[in-house]
């Protein structure tokens, strides 16, 4: 079974005045068990980060934990990448 991404953001977040760039990627695939999950990638720009994989029973559920961490990331400054 392939791995498909259903969304998938870049957020990023710089602050020249404080040596801030900082990174937050988040995507939403499918578990090899037919789960949907909630993949989170970041760090600083350049750097290798840190990644959490977080499991949920239906696609919907993986959506909505989505749609929480970008409010959360928007709040505290970032923005979606271009392209």
């Amino acid at each position: 079974m392939a791995h498909d991404t259903i969304h998938c953001l870049v957020l990023h977040r710089c602050d020249p005045s404080c040596n801030m760039a900082r990174y937050y990627v988040l995507s939403i695939e499918t578990s090899l068990f037919g789960d949907a999950s909630l993949i989170r990638e970041w760090g600083r720009i350049g750097r290798p980060g840190q990644t959490r994989i977080e499991l949920y029973e239906t696609q919907s559920m993986a959506v909505e934990a989505l749609e929480t961490w970008l409010q959360r990331k928007r709040r505290r400054g970032y923005a979606l990448r271009d392209g």
